[in-house]
């Protein structure tokens, strides 16, 4: 969270007080949003221009600005109560006496139509006003033509997100079909870490009266040779199993099998 006291945004110099700046009517919060991980860090733009446009606004109507507080790699279609930069702003705002959260615009706050409606209706409740930068008074007026910009702007803004969606989808699909290798997902033990994995699958082969070595046997072998997992803990059964692509159920079934015969 960052603070703005009393201070230029641009330039860390003073701001000229106003008589009005100490009444609660005209202290606001800016609130950021990023979707997705690949947006977040100090070298992208999506919360630098989102904090540009946010100050630029709240100069051009003299709010002051008292607080910023940030939601990186959450989805517009989590609800306000799920993600913890709104909630602490709530939190904050409840002590700060603020009443009002500036965003971009409307899809920073929801891009999620009913997400949007319930969340304005709860700031609502609240007695908390919601101003995006880019069309103030969509949320400002509750008349029903603002009601009706409000929701086709949502509408709008949750038809963009499901083309990006199947857009990429395509992407990746088109892209697997011509190199047949994957392109999305969480990467495997293969992937990460090719020789541990190599390792397991020769520890698998070599037992020194015959047979296979258990999961427990191999996790244990590696850590004796300092091959841990990212805690400092032996790799489990699960993660071995996982490394030589089998079901460990399937491995308990086989070592059972071997003691019986």
């Amino acid at each position: 969270m960052h603070f703005f006291r009393n201070q230029d945004s641009y330039t860390g110099k003073p701001m000229a007080h106003k008589r009005n700046f100490n009444t609660t009517a005209t202290k606001a919060v800016a609130y950021i949003r990023t979707s997705s991980a690949a947006n977040v860090g100090p070298e992208k733009d999506s919360d630098k221009r989102q904090r540009q446009a946010i100050i630029a606004y709240t100069k051009s109507v003299r709010l002051e600005l008292v607080g910023e507080f940030t939601d990186a790699a959450v989805s517009g279609a989590d609800h306000i109560e799920t993600r913890p930069g709104f909630t602490a702003m709530l939190a904050y705002i409840a002590s700060n006496g603020a009443r009002t959260i500036i965003v971009e615009t409307a899809s920073r706050f929801a891009r999620d139509l009913m997400v949007q409606e319930v969340g304005f209706a709860k700031l609502q409740a609240l007695g908390i006003k919601l101003v995006a930068a880019d069309s103030p008074h969509s949320f400002l007026d509750d008349t029903p033509t603002s009601k009706l910009i409000r929701q086709i702007l949502g509408a709008v803004a949750e038809f963009d997100k499901a083309m990006t969606v199947a857009k990429l989808k395509g992407a990746r699909e088109r892209k697997r079909a011509h190199t047949g290798q994957k392109v999305e997902g969480r990467k495997n033990h293969a992937e990460l870490h090719p020789e541990l994995v190599a390792l397991v699958r020769q520890l698998r082969r070599k037992k020194p009266k015959g047979g296979q070595r258990s999961l427990r046997q191999i996790s244990a072998e590696l850590a004796a040779r300092g091959h841990v997992n990212e805690r400092g803990n032996p790799f489990s059964a699960a993660s071995i199993a996982s490394m030589l692509q089998i079901r460990p159920s399937a491995a308990r079934a086989g070592a059972v099998s071997r003691i019986q015969t």
